[in-house]
């Protein structure tokens, strides 16, 4: 029959919904458990690191575990689900193209005891990666146990995601952001399956908010800017968005390279990348981690330019490799720390060359993350609102937009495509099928489509 999911009864949608409410109850309470975890090992693997003092053998000790961890972490993965490498959103969209397979149990304990090892190891990856993929997986169960639509199957997927985002950082309304403008070509706009991503996302937000006790992650307190100095938030934003574009040609290359590497040994890259993050812990560990606790520290700090430019260099190779190595994690968190030393670096080239206040160095800092996103997310909006609820910073939030704006029209004339975009087309390409060459869509064209 023509039309889409609205037709339904209310008795339906009723059912629907309440898988919704119960994906964003169990990707909550996951989340929660995953960042935990990350959190025990973490505390427990530094206050190790401090108490074997100094000298040659904290280094040591932190190559042995950190390599061990990473390459456990690849063998995992290897082992129990490959698709479980990286953030897998591309997975998930390659799932609702019906172009990947899911196999909802097997990611579920690749990701979240790989995604242990990896991240607590210290590579320079983000938690909202693993937290994304499982809240789909975890949909995906939910719908596994109904016989439901095509349409409302890749709904509930798209809610598990975004729950997985909301529970990461604590963002429901760039979760929900994130499937409008990120998965516009996949995502089966409807009443049924849009409300089912708002309500999945406010009640992971809402368990994660509870079981925590967390506000905004990366509070930033912030005045007015002049209006005057958008101008130069706009060159910061077209600096951004060649490097977004720069980043995401990196990332494929470097894991093209990867790929080159004889099946057998790929586990030789995992090991030495989880050595030279060891080296890093005890030498720069501002240069190891996602980053999540490190964008609140270089705001309150006083990091000259040169110390913030190599903190960007190490956190930009960094995530490359760490991505790479096949384990899992996110870039989102990553992108986040690159932008914020990238977005201070030029905010104190600014206040020493022009009449701006200091408060000026921070408002670069919380507009280049959202210009960074954009750039090579290729998501302007939500990197807006994913900025706004992490720092809590609203009185920037016109000049986030310029630089968010900017840094995306940068990005688009400079040739650059989506990340994950390119990253499903790689996965793709390397299981031999051939990728979407449909046309972008709006979210218009997608609610009034026949399914």
């Amino acid at each position: 029959m023509t039309g889409n999911s609205d037709i339904f009864s209310p008795r339906s949608d009723a059912a629907y919904f309440l898988k919704a409410a119960l994906v964003g109850i169990l990707v909550g309470g996951l989340a929660t458990g995953f960042h935990a975890g990350l959190e025990f090992l973490f505390a427990h693997y530094a206050s190790l690191r401090s108490s074997l003092g100094s000298g040659y053998l904290p280094y040591l000790v932190s190559i042995g575990i950190s390599s061990v961890c990473v390459a456990g972490a690849f063998l995992i993965v290897q082992r129990v689900a490959p698709e479980a490498a990286g953030s897998g959103i591309q997975e998930i969209e390659g799932a609702m193209e019906d172009k990947r397979p899911v196999h909802w149990a097997s990611v579920l304990v690749a990701k979240f005891f790989g995604g242990l090892l990896a991240l607590g190891s210290g590579l320079v990856l983000g938690r909202e990666g693993p937290t994304i993929h499982m809240g789909a997986m975890t949909a995906e169960a939910l719908a596994k146990s109904h016989d439901i639509s095509s349409s409302d199957h890749k709904g509930l997927l798209a809610a598990g995601a975004a729950a997985g985002l909301a529970a990461a950082f604590n963002a429901p309304l760039a979760a929900i952001l994130f499937i409008v403008e990120e998965t516009r070509r996949q995502f089966p706009f409807g009443y049924r399956t849009y409300m089912a991503v708002i309500i999945a996302s406010i009640l992971s937000a809402a368990i994660t908010e509870q079981l925590t006790h967390t506000g905004p992650l990366l509070v930033v307190d912030v005045s007015y800017i002049p209006v005057w100095s958008y101008l130069i938030l706009a060159i910061m934003g077209g600096v951004l968005g060649a490097l977004g574009v720069f980043f995401n040609w990196a990332l494929i290359a470097v894991m093209d390279q990867f790929q080159k590497i004889p099946k057998g040994l790929r586990w030789l890259p995992a090991l030495a990348i989880g050595g030279f993050t060891g080296v890093l812990l005890n030498a720069f560990p501002d240069a190891t981690g996602g980053g999540e606790d490190l964008v609140h520290h270089l705001i309150i700090s006083d990091y000259g330019i040169l110390a913030l430019l190599l903190l960007t260099l190490l956190r930009f190779g960094g995530v490359l490799f760490s991505y790479a190595s096949g384990v899992p994690g996110g870039i989102f968190a990553p992108m986040l720390s690159i932008a914020t030393c990238a977005g201070l670096a030029f905010g104190v080239a600014a206040i020493e060359t022009l009449p701006v206040e200091q408060d000026f160095r921070a408002a670069c800092a919380v507009a280049a993350m959202g210009g960074f996103f954009a750039a090579s997310v290729r998501a302007p909006l939500v990197g807006v609102v994913l900025v706004m609820e992490l720092t809590g910073a609203y009185a920037l939030i016109m000049p986030v937009l310029v630089t968010c704006t900017t840094a995306s029209l940068a990005a688009h004339h400079l040739g650059g495509r989506p990340v994950y975009e390119q990253l499903l087309e790689r996965t793709l390409r390397l299981a031999g099928q051939a990728p979407d060459c449909e046309p972008d869509k709006t979210p218009v064209q997608l609610g009034t489509r026949e399914t």
